[in-house]
């Protein structure tokens, strides 16, 4: 039985689509095994082909802009970045029916961060290290920042949280959500520049090899904006001492760490109702946060 698809307007791939792709415009990499990739993303379809390489088909109309925001800076930040990121190798056209620009990427080996990290202070400093690099690279050329986008201010986002916590009713604890959500809207507003973030900073977007995070993927939401946004791990990731670390180690106020711990509830009270009878991975993930955040008070 199919799983329910995550969004009204899905659209589905198989391995016989991404053949066909293959055939028609990369016939070099058309004998390759093609394996499907499980995994809780939420807005593309992966595929392992042979050992070395990857295609990544969107399902969304929105995602069919991350391949080329890649394309464009991820060659450009990688050489001033201490943890590998992926390596795109070719952006492949609609054809065969499926309607979106897609992309093939050399593989990252490792397995995601849920559960699988060995020593989380230690990945505290790994990932730390990871967010001061990026933000030291220079943003003169960045795009404007679209509205209501990873590190915009938190005001920008009040009426969608107000409105996710209504619709979760009696499934979280709505009154501490909105008591912590008033927190950190009242907090100092980020009155530095902008820098670079990388906004999406889950497990399942963080590879670990040998017990040890090696690798950063999926820059879809790649902006410049508040630092405070790349604070997301302390509460999807870190706890206890791992979280006291990861904030010592980028030095970080108490107003920025209200405002990032504003993005983490965010992130979770929005994926909570959108994704509750599709996506068990993602609530489990959202439900985690969202419990971390109501405990740091």
């Amino acid at each position: 039985m199919a799983a329910p698809k995550m969004h009204a307007d899905e659209i589905d791939t198989d391995v016989m689509l991404v053949r066909r792709l293959l055939a028609g415009q990369f016939p070099h990499w058309a004998g390759l095994a093609i394996e499907p990739v499980v995994s809780y993303g939420t807005d593309h379809d992966i595929y392992r082909l042979g050992d070395d390489l990857a295609a990544r088909l969107p399902r969304i109309g929105w995602a069919t802009r991350q391949a080329a925001k890649e394309a464009e800076w991820l060659p450009k930040l990688a050489p001033q970045l201490p943890l590998a990121v992926p390596v795109q190798l070719a952006i492949g056209h609609p054809a065969e029916g499926y309607p979106f620009e897609w992309s093939v990427y050399q593989w990252l080996p490792g397995e995601n961060a849920n559960g699988t990290i060995e020593d989380l202070d230690q990945a505290a400093v790994d990932l730390a290290a990871f967010v001061r690099a990026l933000r030291q690279v220079d943003p003169t050329d960045a795009h404007p920042r679209p509205a209501r986008s990873r590190g915009a201010p938190l005001a920008e986002l009040d009426k969608d949280v107000r409105r996710s916590i209504a619709e979760l009713g009696d499934r979280v604890d709505g009154d501490a959500a909105l008591r912590s959500w008033q927190e950190s809207l009242d907090a100092a507003a980020w009155d530095g520049g902008e820098v670079w973030v990388h906004g999406d900073l889950l497990p399942g977007n963080l590879l670990v090899v040998d017990g040890r995070l090696s690798a950063v993927i999926d820059f879809g939401c790649l902006n410049v904006g508040d630092p405070a946004c790349d604070l997301q791990p302390a509460w999807n990731v870190f706890a206890g001492t791992s979280r006291t670390r990861y904030r010592a180690e980028l030095d970080v106020d108490d107003a920025s760490w209200l405002r990032g711990r504003g993005w983490a509830l965010y992130q979770a009270v929005m994926a909570l109702p959108y994704y509750w009878n599709t996506n068990p991975g993602m609530i489990r993930q959202a439900s985690h946060a969202l419990t971390q955040v109501l405990a740091d008070r």
